[in-house]
């Protein structure tokens, strides 16, 4: 007896950028918000700085994520934020877990 063809498990439609779990965690808290100061992610996702820059360089050159620099009055500041592509991703990725849970598949 064969199994079904090839890509048809939902694991497949699970996106290796996003999968890792401070990825994920990064994703989720930007997907609430249009943008967040780094600090904020940082401290909702609980890790150092050194670790959410470089998942947040990873989501960034993926296309997932935006960086944009500035300063609240003399005083540097890092904003993160989803773009169109990256809102898209994460919605698939949750798509693939819940299917791979059994649960229902969002329409949309």
């Amino acid at each position: 007896m064969t199994g079904p063809g090839p890509g048809t498990h939902p694991r497949h439609g699970l996106d290796e950028v996003i999968h890792a779990p401070v990825r994920f965690s990064v994703m989720a808290a930007l997907a609430a918000a249009d943008k967040a100061e780094f600090a904020f992610v940082r401290d909702t996702v609980e890790v150092s700085d050194s670790v959410l820059s470089r998942q947040v360089a990873t989501l960034e050159k993926a296309g997932y994520v935006a960086v944009t620099k500035g300063y609240v009055g003399k005083r540097p500041r890092t904003w993160l934020a989803l773009t169109a592509d990256g809102r898209a991703a994460f919605a698939a990725h949750c798509d693939a877990l819940r299917a791979i849970a059994g649960g229902e598949v969002a329409d949309g």
